[in-house]
């Protein structure tokens, strides 16, 4: 008897959070600037540098794209916004990569990330973010993240969520 009771309390429970989830659901915020960034790594400050290793095995650094905008992106294989944004990606990348490098950070490389890198015939530089290093460096906790990096390394806007091209072209201006 007292096992029913506290199974149909924890049932109850279960419910009550079910329904306020549906009923108090937050927007996702579209770009973050330095005024409204409260946790992690923003908007005005100097982007962490890092190096990784790319698909080929080759390490990269954010280093080397000093003097170059950047848009930095942490993504997984798993993500379906990741996913959808990623022909976006790759479009504005293809018209746009003289002005500003992509360096899409991987953060499940354990998954076959080459495998969809080829099924999504993507160029743009894929970087594996082998034990999340990174990832804690910039206090990534939703994905897909963006961040749009200035030619001296300084952070102009953060993204959470994924972007349109049209989104990407305002966010790189």
């Amino acid at each position: 008897m007292v096992k029913k009771a506290i199974a149909a309390g924890i049932l109850a429970g279960l419910v009550l959070f079910a329904i306020f989830q549906h009923f108090y659901k937050m927007e996702e915020p579209q770009a973050i600037e330095v005024s409204k960034a409260t946790t992690g790594i923003g908007a005005g400050m100097v982007a962490p540098t890092f190096t990784l290793k790319n698909l080929a095995g080759e390490e990269v650094s954010l280093n080397d794209y000093r003097g170059k905008k950047v848009m930095l992106n942490f993504w997984a294989t798993w993500c379906p916004r990741c996913k959808e944004e990623m022909p976006a990606m790759e479009q504005f990348y293809k018209e746009h990569s003289k002005e500003v490098e992509i360096l899409a950070v991987n953060l499940d490389p354990q998954n076959n990330v080459k495998s969809f890198v080829k099924e999504n015939e993507l160029t743009f530089p894929i970087l594996l973010d082998q034990v999340g290093t990174t990832q804690q460096t910039y206090a990534i906790i939703s994905i897909p993240t963006t961040y749009i990096i200035d030619e001296q390394g300084l952070i102009l806007k953060k993204h959470i969520g994924s972007m349109t091209y049209e989104q990407m072209q305002e966010l790189t201006k």
